[in-house]
């Protein structure tokens, strides 16, 4: 009987496959038999819109023409060994992708051709978490596990819509609630997730951090705080209590827009609750102050003590399979590998484990940042897999106008119709889910075994491209692997390089990996101790700079985005899943009613969303969200006209839940 592990969310629900049919698996603690619509559709879509033949132009302006993967490789080899200088090369990886494909990308670009322009799309959603573990923590760490929710008494779920984007994560939480377990949801929207908290905090957008450090400011007047863990396990408390305490709490808790009764019930939850576990996604992470938004969370676990104990911790939540598992690997340009971050003894490590003279001394372009490399006509090549930045990144009209400026664009992807083959030279085919073998890390340290459960049919899948690429630069030996096992061998010996072997991949048996998980990092989760030089968590004062784009007169409302339950990004998998169809559309805007009686629309009307970058149109559906704020789900693939292309400083991840936009009425016909 075939097992896997599901290609959608962070969770990492393990299935069965009994009679063609995806099942649970019972045993398995992701999901303990549970699933969603959108894991359980995977068996119907594995040879649904897939791209099947290698296809190649000269120009975007050219209509595609068949070739093959010797030629192809061949080719791209031939423009590397061209290009100028290895800066000018990037390499763009998913979240869809299993930690051998990470590895064999990554060992190419920062190994080979030499580029640190080697970013994920994990970089728009959990690069602010990344950053703020490693300011806290000193470590790209998550201190808790999903199982330990079994053990918590408060919940706070905050910029996070579990209901519809973590599905069985979210009926975990409700199994809990009924032995006792409160949840509190801070959200503009009175989402799903909100429907079933035990208290709703209907918060302002982009105050975050005046309601963080409001509650901060409680415990510490109150003397709710731990101070033995204080003293004993953080760094510069009494300089963050002295600029905390000079904030004015009547200020903070205006511009949230709550109630002090709201207010002051959540504080009693906290201040009352042993164990609680705070966590968030991209309502949080977002944002141009995302890492801030990630350290106030942060510091209030390190005020109270509610960190390394069953039960308690800060919880990123990621979005995609295996985006935890690109971060183990060094998927981001600003690490190097295996949770190395670029310094000259790291750079020297590698280059011995790697036996290559090509490794990069410093940080790559992140995400964005190639984009706008390429609008400077500062790039000639950029390899893309299993990701669609046309579609996903902000500021797409922008985005566009780059793309056009690179002379090479390779698309290696599982499905046809992205909106990034539009720009593509060349697309090459590669498996998708239920052909893949390898390993994945869910959003929680547990690695597991994903095993194919269909043929390849002649196709080959990520690490088998890019290792193919390699041995075509004359790399054979560094890219002579020939299973996935032996890439994953491999990347075990190369994670005993890690900062104090917290990373202790290497203990793992890639073979009882189908059957048995392994969870890293537990031996730290033992202690009580972090991975900073002097092993003491670090708190940081942050206060809210309101840097995100505000309305204005000509843009008075605020765009929010996010996931619904049974849709995934464009709808390239989901939107021909039978059994999705009948729920949620891909396209919509969600609005306050008293908003739109405003502007006299009714529901199901056509209205046009404008911002200062792009403008798109969508059907009306009212819902209970803040005023002047609306929402568009990620599935409309238009989304991005109106983003804003804003960074975090420190993240670089953009600020994809604050742009300001207006709405106009177009039409009266009612769909």
């Amino acid at each position: 009987m075939s097992q896997t592990v599901c290609a959608y969310c962070g969770v990492g629900c393990k299935f069965e496959l009994i009679n063609h049919k995806l099942k649970g698996v019972k045993d398995y603690p992701s999901n303990q038999g549970m699933s969603c619509a959108k894991g359980i559709s995977q068996s119907q879509t594995i040879h649904t819109n897939r791209l099947l033949e290698v296809h190649y132009r000269d120009s975007i302006e050219e209509s595609f023409r068949p070739s093959t993967y010797e030629d192809s490789f061949q080719l791209i080899a031939e423009k590397i060994k061209q290009s100028t200088h290895p800066d000018k090369i990037g390499f763009y990886l998913s979240g869809q992708m299993l930690n051998e494909d990470y590895y064999v990308a990554n060992k190419l670009a920062k190994g080979f051709v030499g580029t640190a322009n080697c970013d994920t799309n994990s970089r728009t959603c959990m690069a602010s978490a990344v950053v703020g573990y490693k300011k806290s923590f000193g470590m790209d760490y998550v201190p808790v596990r999903m199982e330990e929710i079994e053990h918590c008494h408060l919940m706070i779920l905050i910029g996070a819509n579990t209901a519809e984007a973590h599905v069985v994560l979210h009926n975990k939480i409700k199994k809990a609630q009924k032995k006792g377990l409160k949840v509190v949801v801070i959200d503009p929207r009175f989402t799903l997730t909100a429907q079933s908290a035990d208290l709703y905090l209907p918060l302002k957008v982009g105050t975050d951090i005046d309601l963080l450090n409001l509650l901060a400011i409680k415990l510490i007047k109150e003397d709710q705080l731990d101070h033995d863990f204080i003293k004993e396990h953080s760094n510069y408390f009494n300089s963050y209590k002295e600029k905390l305490l000079a904030l004015d709490e009547k200020v903070l808790l205006k511009s949230t827009q709550l109630s002090e009764e709201i207010f002051e019930a959540f504080y009693r939850l906290f201040k009352q609750s042993k164990n609680i576990i705070t966590a968030w996604t991209m309502g949080i992470n977002q944002s141009v102050q995302g890492v801030d938004k990630n350290l106030a969370i942060n510091n209030l676990h390190i005020l109270t003590g509610q960190i390394n104990k069953k039960g308690s911790g800060p919880l990123s939540l990621t979005g995609q399979p295996n985006a935890m598992g690109g971060r183990e690997v060094g998927g981001l340009s600003t690490t190097l590998a295996v949770h190395l971050d670029y310094s000259e003894e790291n750079c020297q490590k590698v280059a011995d484990f790697w036996k290559s003279d090509k490794i990069p001394k410093k940080n790559g372009l992140t995400a964005f940042e190639m984009i706008e490399k390429a609008d400077q006509n500062g790039l000639d090549i950029l390899i893309i897999c299993h990701t669609d930045p046309v579609y996903h990144l902000p500021h797409r009209r922008f985005v566009e106008e780059a793309f056009k400026k690179i002379p090479l664009v390779i698309e290696i992807n599982a499905y046809q119709g992205s909106e990034t083959s539009k720009f593509a030279h060349i697309l090459i085919p590669a498996v998708p889910f239920g052909e893949k073998e390898g390993t994945q890390t869910n959003l929680d340290r547990t690695l597991t075994r994903v095993v194919a459960f269909e043929t390849k049919h002649g196709l080959l899948q990520d690490w088998e491209v890019f290792a193919q690429i390699g041995k075509h630069l004359g790399h054979e030996k560094a890219f002579d692997f020939r299973s996935s096992k032996e890439v994953f061998e491999e990347y075990q010996e190369m994670t005993k390089l890690s900062y104090r072997k917290h990373l202790d991949i290497y203990k793992a048996q890639y073979d009882d990996l189908e059957h048995t998980p392994f969870i890293w990092g537990e031996t730290l989760y033992d202690q009580n101790h972090f991975l900073t030089p002097d092993r003491k968590a670090n708190l940081f004062f942050i206060e809210n700079q309101n840097l995100s784009e505000q309305p204005s007169q000509a843009y008075p409302f605020i765009l929010l985005t996010g996931r619904t339950r049974d849709q995934w990004h464009t709808g390239s998998k989901t939107g021909y899943a039978e059994n999705l169809l009948k729920y949620k559309a891909l396209e919509f805007v969600e609005m306050n009613q008293k908003d739109a009686a405003a502007f006299q629309l009714n529901e199901g009307e056509i209205v046009k969303i404008v911002s200062s970058r792009g403008e798109l149109k969508a059907k009306v559906v009212f819902a209970d969200i803040n005023p002047k704020t609306i929402f568009i789900p990620i599935s409309h693939r238009d989304i991005n006209y109106l983003t804003d292309d804003t960074l975090d400083p420190l993240s670089k991840e953009p600020d994809y839940n604050h742009s300001a936009v207006r709405i106009e009425k177009i039409e009266s016909m009612i769909l």
